[in-house]
């Protein structure tokens, strides 16, 4: 017989005597959970990343001045690509003897690649659905160019020198951009009907949108080739960068699902290392009459781990299997909140499910695997012998590494990985000592209490380092779900909070100093709600100590784009309330001549504090020293700035004001009121890019909720499996105690303490655990504002006795129920 052939064997048995099933079962769940969880955030991450390329109306899009080379164009179809194009410009329209300024946007046949448009008509109850734009000799516009040019559906309408007719009001664009044209009252024409209008001539003012779709690799391909031959006013759109609002939304979202997966193998692999610990033990008397018959310890390692092996593979092929049918019922319960279109489960995601399996049953199963080679023949005759424990550092440190490692996938961030175990590992290690003292001390009150709490208490005393061990598996898991629950509804009230039904919705520009406060009164005697009026000076940054910032911006970085143009500076007394100061000190009184900066600027431009920096305001030039680096919220729907100056350094230079208001659908018209006494005044309309926020972050809100609730449910299967590991002493310890008198119910109340104490120390544990990881996770990570929950403290301690205490207890009911003869018949 082979060795092989005898490991299948002892397999066999052992499924068949029940030995491996709880074993089994702890890697199954693991694995489904997992591969479940993996399958659903590469999905929703792809889903997510294709809706995000609709809001770009492509999958690439190559923003320019001017038209872009044939040769570039000839390249995109000879890899089969896609390709549509849009031009977009600013022109003031005139019907009635109305004038407006209006956001023109020419588009092709194929326009969108990506994505759709909605159109709707006179009732404006019925939208529609439109995959190409407008046809030729007719025009789509915005619901405010009617009443502000006073046209219906059907008027003719002069764009330069051509008459369009006005066939259809659009209510969504899907590229709908945060710049001037797009914030500008709508009309969109077909690109045949752009020659004719006459408006864009040499040195106009325009944006040229080049737009391509079609197969990744393709895509790469293009991007690679096409990114050396940019010029520094050409650049490839992205949507953390073009649209930040959705970008930093993507990636908190991002970050959670990951963080999500790792609660669920962290659990799992808990459960699964204090199931083979059970394995082991039961299998002490059986290798040393292996070892007795002439088994050498690589030989019984090889039997053991070869089974093993076996087993990781049978259990991640159900896991998997399990998990793809786990992540289509999620999907289907989801249907009615996630897009239209979901992206197929990748081959690379289905698969990862077996490596899991195998990483999961490598870090947490081979550490108690390794005693087995070390037991000794006289065990035969001497069963208290036994084997000497793994290595500490190869116990927790494969643990800790393939943990890392997991974290590290799942998230792509090192700096969270980081986080997580450091903070988490030496909180474990710095309240692991107390509590294992607090056991000890606590030695001296079982004089005093009743005889029903005395044994209770025996239970955890009788051996402090396994209760400690137990007692940090469980604190474990209840930080980990503490971690779930808590990220994700301050992730949410966070998204609520920047995103309120009262969010700004338009933004006023170019407010003349002496119109600004009755700018400000008219507003108040609507009712309307406001934000802070912003002194704005349009200046450029030329220098860096005294260096030419060309030299010192690198290409294709957010730098770059900054550098290239002109900025809007402002100067304020007070710092604006979405913004935090992370380095440096905001200024005093009468501090003039410094200047505060937006933090990924800074990093991109290599901007420390104290530098010099130069800018130009028409023919003058500025210096100013940076005083503080800035956070700001991009997604807020109020006025923000890279730079800030300090009070008296930008006074002197000419300036308008800048605001950013709320207006009901119904108080639509008083735009055009605005419009015509402020007449200098430009009004943006953000409400779609406000509705397009909205529905991506309802549909992560949800799919969020349900992907915690199906962690949560893996991670308290798991926790049975992890009561079962200790269940053979306590079968032993109650035949025993029956067999000297005690009945089911001093039994079952000793259960009750015993673990109901458990719970509680482990929850009182984890609450400390969890606090200092999520202030360690807020503050330096996701950037969320930290404050301590008091309602945690009180909660979870009762949380964990009481499920502690249940699953602990159903755990047992085998102690109490089993005959005592049955059991000392089995010593």
């Amino acid at each position: 017989m082979t060795r092989f052939n005898l490991a299948l064997r002892l397999l066999w048995r052992d499924s068949r005597s029940g030995e491996l099933t709880i074993l089994l079962l702890a890697l199954i769940i693991a694995v489904t959970s997992s591969a479940a969880i993996s399958l659903f955030a590469d999905r929703l991450q792809r889903t997510m990343t294709t809706q995000a390329a609709e809001f770009l109306a492509a999958d690439l899009v190559i923003a320019s001045p001017t038209e872009i080379p044939v040769e570039w164009l000839a390249k995109a179809t000879q890899l089969n690509l896609e390709q549509a194009q849009t031009v977009e410009f600013s022109s003031v329209l005139i019907e009635h003897d109305e004038l407006l300024l209006a956001g023109i946007k020419s588009v092709s046949a194929a326009y969108p690649l990506r994505g759709f448009l909605k159109t709707t008509v006179a009732d404006y109850l019925t939208e529609t659905v439109e995959h190409i734009g407008p046809k030729p000799g007719t025009a789509w516009v915005e619901k405010r160019i009617l009443s502000a040019l006073k046209l219906n559906l059907g008027d003719a309408l002069q764009v330069g020198e051509k008459h369009l007719t006005v066939s259809h009001i659009i209510t969504y664009e899907p590229d709908k951009r945060g710049d001037f044209y797009s914030f500008s009252p709508r009309v969109m024409m077909n690109a045949d009907d752009l020659p004719a209008t006459g408006i864009v001539q040499p040195g106009s003012r325009v944006r040229y949108f080049f737009q391509f779709s079609g197969d990744s690799k393709a895509l790469t391909q293009f991007n690679r080739w096409i990114k050396p031959q940019l010029n520094p006013s050409q650049r490839i759109m992205d949507i953390h960068d073009d649209r930040p609002e959705l970008g930093s939304a993507l990636e908190r979202a991002e970050r959670y699902l990951g963080l999500s997966s790792i609660i669920v193998i962290l659990i799992s692999g808990v459960a699964i290392a204090m199931a083979t610990r059970r394995y082991t033990e039961r299998h002490f008397n059986a290798t040393a009459i292996l070892r007795c018959l002439g088994c050498k310890q690589r030989e019984i390692l090889w039997l053991y781990g070869s089974q093993f092996v076996v087993l990781g593979l049978l259990a991640s092929g159900i896991g998997c299997l399990l998990g793809w049918f786990a992540q289509e019922a999620l999907f289907h319960l989801l249907r009615s909140l996630l897009p239209q279109q979901v992206a197929n489960p990748g081959l690379l995601a289905i698969s990862f499910g077996f490596i899991i399996g195998m990483a999961i049953l490598l870090g947490f199963a081979l550490p108690p695997l390794l005693r087995l080679k070390k037991v000794s023949p006289l065990r035969v005759l001497r069963r208290e012998l036994e084997p000497l424990p793994s290595s500490a550092w190869l116990i927790y440190g494969l643990a800790i590494g393939i943990i890392g490692v997991l974290i590290w996938r799942y998230t792509d961030d090192l700096k969270m990985t980081a986080t997580i175990l450091g903070v988490g590992l030496g909180a474990m290690l710095l309240l692991g000592l107390p509590v294992y003292g607090l056991l000890r001390v606590s030695r001296k009150l079982l004089p005093h209490m009743s005889l029903t709490w005395r044994f209770g208490l025996q239970g955890l005393l009788r051996n402090s380092r396994a209760s400690v061990s137990q007692i940090l598996a469980f604190s474990i898991t209840l930080v980990a779900m503490v971690l779930s629950f808590t990220v994700r509804s301050d992730l949410i009230d966070n998204w609520q909070k920047q995103l309120p039904d009262n969010a700004p919705n338009h933004f006023a520009l170019n407010i003349f100093p002496d119109q600004q406060s009755a700018f400000q009164q008219e507003l108040q005697q609507q009712h309307i709600n406001g934000s802070r009026f912003y002194p704005v000076v349009r200046g450029r940054l030329v220098e860096i100590n005294n260096t030419p910032v060309q030299q010192v911006v690198s290409k294709d970085t957010q730098g770059e784009s900054a550098t290239h143009r002109e900025l809007s500076l402002t100067w304020t007394q007070n710092l604006p309330e979405d913004n935090k100061i992370i380095s440096g000190n905001w200024w005093q009184d009468d501090q003039s001549g410094l200047v505060s900066i937006e933090q990924k600027l800074a990093k991109s431009l290599n901007i420390k504090l104290g530098d010099h920096l130069t800018f130009t305001v028409g023919s003058e030039r500025i210096k100013a020293t940076v005083s503080s680096i800035r956070e700001l919220r991009w997604d807020t729907m109020k006025p923000n700035f890279y730079m800030i100056f300090s009070p008296g350094t930008l006074d002197a230079y000419p300036s308008t004001f800048i605001t950013s208001f709320y207006l009901p659908e119904a108080q639509k018209n008083f735009l055009n009121t605005l419009v015509k006494t402020y007449p200098s005044t430009t009004i943006l309309e953000v409400d779609l890019i406000l509705q397009q926020f909205r529905t991506i972050l309802t549909q992560l809100t949800q799919a969020i909720s349900y992907l915690l609730y199906f962690a949560l449910m893996a991670g308290f299967t798991v926790l049975f499996a992890a009561v079962y590991s200790t269940l053979d002493n306590r079968i032993y310890e109650g035949a025993l105690m029956r067999t000297l008198g005690a009945n089911r119910s001093f039994l079952r109340k000793t259960h009750i303490i015993e673990f109901g104490l458990l719970g509680l120390i482990s929850g009182l544990l984890a609450v400390i655990i969890a606090e200092a990881i999520l202030y360690a996770l807020y503050t330096q990570v996701m950037h969320l504002d930290y404050s301590v929950n008091v309602y945690l403290w009180g909660l979870i301690p009762l949380i964990g006795a009481l499920f502690v205490g249940l699953a602990g207890c159903w755990g047992v009911k085998e102690v109490v129920n089993k005959s005592p003869l049955q059991v000392l018949r089995e010593l």
